[in-house]
């Protein structure tokens, strides 16, 4: 039972559960991000970059071998005693969609950046505002104005 006890207490720790909220509202947030990146800026940028012919994502190097042609039986074809080589193909390097990956990157950490500065200075606005009421000077400077006031009369 002292397992059970300890990992209890372990789970129920605020710092474990403020880390858990932070996980579910960090996950919708980036959902949030992403639809804004993705159907907002993305739409503009892409009709910006076909206009150029720019497409990231068909950015690609093609890797070939020089090997000796075979016949059907698997000898090497030769001409005037020399072998025939053929450009055979390797696979593809595709370093276009890590562009993109990157691009992408780059607009969502922008759009996030943005939308933080937005709500810290709206907030800012908001904690102006709340500011601004006059508060409640402290008892000691109101009995002394009671006492200048109280000397003015007399």
């Amino acid at each position: 039972m002292g397992l059970l006890k300890e990992f209890r207490e372990f789970a129920m720790k605020g710092n474990v559960i403020d880390l858990a909220v932070g996980v579910v509202i960090g996950t919708a947030f980036g959902k949030i991000i992403g639809s804004l990146v993705s159907n907002v800026i993305m739409p503009p940028l892409n009709l910006l970059t076909s206009r150029f012919g720019v497409n990231f994502n068909d950015l690609a190097w093609r890797l070939y071998i020089k090997a000796p042609k075979l016949n059907a039986d698997g000898t090497k074809v030769l001409e005037d005693g020399k072998e025939v080589l053929v450009l055979q193909n390797y696979p593809i390097l595709s370093y276009g969609p890590f562009i993109q990956s990157v691009v992408d990157f780059l607009l969502v950490a922008a759009a996030l950046f943005l939308v933080i500065k937005i709500m810290n200075t709206a907030k800012a606005k908001f904690e102006e505002k709340q500011d601004e009421a006059p508060a409640a000077p402290p008892e000691d400077v109101a009995l002394l104005r009671e006492i200048r006031d109280a000397l003015v009369k007399k």
